[in-house]
């Protein structure tokens, strides 16, 4: 029944997410607009990618290297991709418990063999968290910038994709110091993916 219920989210986009329910319970109202991926800005893709992975383009729905590097580190985040963070936001529920992570690993390749890469981009544009209550980068430029996301710049861009990880605490309107430095990460990362290829996934 999940494998239906995953193939379907190929064509069908995501009404909500149990993520989304429990926000719009706690809150009252949640904002959040379907946009599709063309009348997105380029350079929003493009900056999503280069902050939460890179090698979108490359795997397929695992970064070992990442892996490796988050574990080498001690890290407790940074190696789940794209495509894993969609498995978790659209059929899973949040938090670390471990029939979660399997559930998350059986689905991940499942989805990356079903769903193309420009799909599995434009649902987690449209379903992640860039604030409480806000979903969506249709919201978030409306909310942060007051423009739509077809428009944004990429400094805009890059100021929503660095709010990314850690939405509740972080700002694209008045960032702190260090997230600055990120936001110029993902500016240089952006531009630096477009040139070597690592795009070519979502923009052919």
């Amino acid at each position: 029944m999940i494998l239906l219920w995953v193939v379907s989210y190929r064509v069908i986009n995501p009404p909500t997410t149990l993520y989304i329910l429990s926000e719009r319970s706690h809150l009252g109202e949640v904002e959040r607009q379907w946009v599709n991926l063309d009348e997105m800005a380029p350079v929003m893709l493009r900056s999503a990618v280069a902050a939460e992975d890179a090698n979108f383009c490359l795997h397929t729905g695992f970064d070992l290297n990442a892996i490796r590097t988050a574990i080498d580190s001690g890290a407790n985040r940074g190696a789940s991709t794209i495509t894993q963070q969609v498995v978790k936001n659209a059929f899973l529920w949040h938090g670390r418990s471990w029939p979660r992570k399997v559930m998350e690993a059986l689905l991940t390749p499942f989805v990356e063999l079903t769903w193309s890469k420009k799909r599995i981009l434009e649902v987690y544009l449209n379903i992640a968290e860039f604030d409480e209550g806000v979903f969506g980068v249709h919201a978030a430029a409306h909310r942060y910038f007051d423009t739509g996301p077809e428009s944004l710049s990429a400094s805009q861009a890059a100021r929503l994709a660095m709010v990314l990880p850690a939405p509740k605490t972080r700002s694209a309107i008045s960032p702190t110091q260090s997230q600055q430095r990120r936001t110029a990460m993902i500016l240089d990362g952006a531009q630096l993916i477009a040139k070597d290829g690592r795009a070519a996934c979502f923009e052919d």
